[in-house]
């Protein structure tokens, strides 16, 4: 009888969780696309507010992305808000809750990839990633929607039942896994601030701070979502989250240049 043939692994009989393997296993990996752009438009800061924002903006992006390699990644919105209001009043788990947030920027994604149109837009998937290096060399400039697909596997949340792994953080896992070079989030106001300026109209911007820095402050609200600073920390190629006011035309571009504008958060 023969004998069992075992496959050679340095892995072979470990658990996979001591701290001593982990160590060895960093180191670099394949970098899938350094020169790429990841832009979040926001639902909430951008697209709801329609043609008067949105327009200009698409042409933007549009001519930026004849330069430029670019991945669109869109937010939810209001109807993300509707949802998750009806959703949480019907006691759905945040899995649930995570399921449904996604089909709202699915749906967002959908109208800015026919805005794009000119521009060779085309609508992905969030599994469609490793297809980018093609689509952009065919002069495509694919749109994604900006929630990750944890879906009904979503983190359950420190506070409260709202799904922590929204757009924001999506946008920023995207820009990470194939290590572009800029993670850009849209928003309706100029950066981060100390407040709300909504609320002070007198509140600091904060033009550059670090992660820790940020998750420091406990801030009541942040222009972005938290688990993005968190998931900052500990990145191997996206090592800044740049926050820009999309109101404001040219500060995209300015960004994606390597300009001053907004605020960046830094690992």
């Amino acid at each position: 009888m023969a004998e069992r043939f075992e496959i050679e692994s340095r892995l072979r009989g470990e658990s996979l969780v001591r701290r001593g393997l982990l160590r060895r296993t960093s180191g670099p990996t394949i970098r899938i696309m350094p020169d790429l752009n990841v832009i979040k438009i926001g639902g909430h800061g951008v697209i709801d507010y329609g043609r008067e924002v949105v327009y200009p903006l698409i042409e933007e992006i549009g001519e930026l992305s004849r330069q430029h390699k670019i991945l669109v990644a869109t937010g939810g919105g209001a109807r993300v808000r509707h949802i998750l209001d009806v959703g949480i009043d019907l006691g759905m788990p945040t899995g649930v809750l995570a399921e449904l947030a996604g089909k709202i920027s699915e749906q967002n994604a959908v109208m800015i990839s026919i805005l794009f149109s000119k521009y060779n837009g085309v609508r992905i998937h969030t599994d469609d990633l490793l297809s980018l290096p093609s689509l952009i060399s065919l002069g495509m400039l694919p749109v994604v929607q900006g929630t990750p697909p944890y879906g009904l596997y979503e983190h359950p949340p420190k506070l409260g039942s709202i799904p922590p792994h929204r757009t924001d953080t999506g946008a920023f896992l995207m820009a990470e896994v194939v290590g572009a070079k800029n993670c850009i989030l849209g928003k309706n106001v100029d950066g981060l601030y100390a407040e709300n300026p909504f609320e002070n109209p007198d509140a600091e911007l904060i033009p550059e701070i670090t992660a820790d820095e940020l998750l420091e402050m406990e801030m009541e609200d942040m222009v972005l979502e938290p688990m993005a600073v968190e998931l900052l920390r500990d990145a191997v190629y996206v090592r800044e989250i740049k926050v820009v006011n999309a109101h404001i035309p040219g500060n995209v571009t300015k960004a994606v240049n390597g300009e001053r504008v907004g605020t960046l958060i830094r690992a």
